[in-house]
């Protein structure tokens, strides 16, 4: 990660020990969409639709308020940083979670600026569309000292290139998982993921329960452009996975890590790289398990801590966003979620911190040069379509 000095960079435009969010699909963009008009929140989230922008920071470094309200993904943060806060500094810190990005932007538009929260934690595929649509405060970045302990990789992204109004909460990617009991030889790619699928897991597979991990895997396995809004392309993309994947899918499932892979329930798992580790780390033979980074490509995703327009305590805010770019503090969230949180030399910090299973939380220049970061496009709700119509062929 800091051999080079952004490499995250090298990708695509737009772009955790014990990552648990259990019930909460934490990558799951659009899948509310047909169920809670979610299609119709991004629509109105899109550019050329309120012209509002981001208001100015309302934080001047004064006193901390007494109490912070934060809406994130479900177990997200180290108690141990939470508690720290509080003990230190003072705010009282009410968690309060939420399931899809769509959600979180739904509240946030009812709202109109009164929702309460102050602390919300968006993915950077969403963020032009919030700041447009006045969703989001502007940071005071001289209340946020400990950006430098961040990683440049980790900031500057294209979404908010000055980090105006959002900096790196989190960031990992989607692979899977097989039980080598079932599967001896050796998968590496996508394209090895859907011909297991097909063959000695069949019935025994599960993808995760998320438009954008699903349709993105068609794509991922061909190198092609999985934000095409390319309609052939995208009718290609639902005969394949209606006609000759679903019908071997056992399980809609983004969270394998929580049971699938302890209790042994599949053979072949897609899964988020911090989830997998956990859930090998609670097997009880772990060595059961092969954890794979497919090739030729396949995706990126980053978390920013934000502040809502509107927050009742944007010090303590601000104070709490720092507070958790710490060194210490830093680590603390990665031991807890198992994901990149960003830091600065956290590798070597990693190691000798003795953490467990490093590579599923690092990566090198060339596994970070086959990942790319979602789009969202016109093509949003023909995705929604295929992922409904792929789950009625599976019968889930």
């Amino acid at each position: 990660m800091t051999d080079s000095p952004n490499p995250l960079r090298i990708l695509a435009p737009t772009g955790s020990t014990k990552m648990i969010a259990r019930e909460i699909s934490r990558r799951r963009f659009i899948s509310l969409a047909a169920l809670t008009g979610g299609a119709a929140v991004l629509a109105a989230c899109a550019p050329g639709g309120d012209t509002g922008t981001g208001s100015a920071p309302q934080a001047t470094g004064g006193t901390l308020e007494d109490s912070l309200s934060v809406y994130t993904w479900g177990d997200y943060d180290s108690p141990e940083v939470i508690e720290a806060f509080t003990a230190n500094l003072g705010p009282r810190v009410t968690l309060d979670s939420y399931s899809s990005n769509e959600e979180l932007i739904a509240k946030l538009i009812a709202a109109k600026g009164t929702s309460g929260y102050d602390i919300v934690v968006p993915t950077g595929v969403f963020i032009p569309q919030m700041i447009e649509n006045g969703l989001l405060m502007q940071l005071n970045k001289e209340l946020l000292p400990n950006l430098a302990n961040m990683d440049p990789s980790a900031l500057g992204r294209a979404w908010d290139p000055d980090n105006n109004y959002s900096v790196c909460k989190a960031w990992g990617t989607t692979g899977f998982v097989y039980d080598k009991n079932v599967i001896s030889r050796e998968l590496t790619t996508w394209g090895d993921f859907f011909d297991a699928a097909q063959n000695e897991a069949s019935g025994r597979t599960s993808m995760s329960d998320d438009p954008a991990g699903i349709i993105g895997a068609y794509f991922w396995a061909r190198d092609e452009d999985w934000n095409t809004d390319d309609a052939a392309a995208l009718d290609a993309c639902e005969e394949f996975l209606v006609n000759e994947i679903a019908p071997h899918i056992s399980a809609f499932d983004s969270y394998a890590g929580s049971n699938a892979i302890p209790q042994g329930t599949h053979a072949l798992m897609q899964s988020w790289n911090g989830d997998a580790r956990l859930g090998i780390m609670e097997s009880s033979d772990p060595d059961r398990w092969q954890w794979v980074l497919p090739g030729p490509v396949t995706e990126l995703w980053m978390d920013n801590w934000a502040i809502a327009e509107g927050a009742p305590h944007p010090e303590a805010a601000h104070a709490f966003i720092n507070d958790s770019m710490t060194p210490e503090n830093l680590m603390l969230n990665l031991d807890y979620i198992g994901y990149n949180v960003g830091g600065a030399n956290m590798e070597a910090e990693a190691e000798a911190f003795g953490l467990e299973l490093p590579e599923f939380i690092f990566f090198s220049e060339a596994q970070l040069a086959a990942m790319s970061e979602q789009e969202l496009n016109d093509s949003q709700s023909r995705r929604v379509e295929i992922w409904n119509a792929m789950k009625a062929a599976a019968g889930a």
